[in-house]
Formats: structure tokens, C-alpha cells, sequence
């Protein structure tokens, strides 16, 4: 039996979620990384907002203050790009909340399910039972680390923009053994219902 003491914060958390008679099988952290596909995205598109959110409130303040000296009103334009420069700034800092997002995510795979532990103050708790876990795939890297998914779904906001979401256990090591408990948690449970 393998398991992995959860982060400090989601210990007492993980003790009061399993039942009498539920054992670990498997549990992990996921690797810590700045760098993941989603933040590179805003990484990528937050380099080019910044840089011209910055431009734009700093050309504003030095040229409108320069051209109407003495009134007070010329204050107001370089104000309207502050919210854009920290919209830029939350945008470069992604990497950053997505590796303490990570820091704070747990996984475990019992004789009887599998659960995500999720945050820090509130942590959000998804169980997913053996029959939730019938169209298990992994997304292998080279190095056999890589990530499981077990439930796919699209949402659309209110602009009708599709997002598309994935869960599962994220940036685990030997994905292709987590993926085979997984399965065979769920062969077990087929078994009995046949039984």
C-alpha cells in the first residue's frame, strides 16, 4: 500500500473523509509547477496587455498633465489604466497561484473510491464512486508522470463561450499505474453488481 502524507493543511481532512473499513490503495500530491498550459496562456497574453495597460497610463499621465496644467480633471486618464496594469499583473502572476493551487490539492484512491482534496481554508472534497470511473484515459508524458482524467464535461457561460473542463488526478508520477487502479477499482464494483 502506497501512501503519500497529504499537505499539512488537508491531513485532518483526509483522516475524517474515509469510512470504517475504507483503506488507501493509492495516494500522491501532484507535482508542483509553475508552468502549466493554462498558465503559459495567460502568461503569453499578459506579457503584451501589461506592457502597453503600463504604456498607455504612463504616456496618459505625463502627456495630458503636461498639456492642461492646473486642472485637476487631467488626473482622471492615467487613473482609467490602473485597472488594466492589474489585470496584467494578476495575469502574469497565474504560475504563481497555479503552484500553490497545486501545493494544496491531495489525491487518494481507497478499496472504495477515489477523492480529490482541493484548497486550503475551504476545501473542496469530489468522491467519485466506482462507477463514475468507467471512461478513465491518461495524458502520459515521456517521463511516465502525466495526468488521469475520469470525467469530461463542456460548460457554456452567458456569451454561449464553451469551456471545456477536465477531472481527475493532475501531475501525478507513474500515471500508467494510478490509471490501472482506477480500473480496477471499477472492475471490482462491476463484479459485485453481477454477483
Amino acid at each position: 500500500m502506497l501512501f503519500i502524507n497529504p499537505p499539512r493543511n488537508l491531513e485532518e481532512k483526509v483522516k475524517n473523509e474515509l469510512e470504517i473499513g475504507e483503506s488507501v490503495v493509492w495516494s500522491a500530491s501532484p507535482k508542483p509547477a509553475y508552468f502549466t498550459a493554462g498558465s503559459i496562456a495567460s502568461v503569453l497574453f499578459g506579457i503584451p496587455w501589461t506592457a502597453f495597460s503600463i504604456f498607455w497610463t504612463v504616456t496618459a499621465a505625463g502627456g495630458v498633465g503636461a498639456f492642461s496644467k492646473g486642472l485637476g480633471w487631467h488626473l482622471l486618464f492615467p487613473m482609467f489604466g490602473i485597472p488594466f496594469v492589474l489585470i496584467g499583473f494578476g495575469m502574469l502572476s497565474a504560475p504563481i497561484f497555479e503552484s500553490r493551487r497545486l501545493r494544496n490539492t491531495f489525491y487518494v484512491i481507497t478499496n472504495k473510491r477515489a477523492i480529490l482534496f482541493e484548497g486550503k481554508g475551504k476545501v473542496k472534497i469530489r468522491s467519485f464512486a466506482p462507477n463514475k470511473l468507467t471512461d478513465v484515459f491518461r495524458l502520459e508524458k515521456a517521463d511516465g508522470s502525466g495526468d488521469v482524467i475520469f470525467r469530461e464535461f463542456s460548460t457554456k457561460d452567458s456569451d454561449n463561450d464553451t469551456t471545456h473542463v477536465q477531472l481527475g488526478f493532475l501531475r501525478v508520477p507513474n500515471v500508467r499505474d494510478v490509471e490501472q487502479k482506477l480500473r480496477a477499482l471499477a472492475r471490482v464494483e462491476a463484479s459485485r453488481k453481477e454477483v
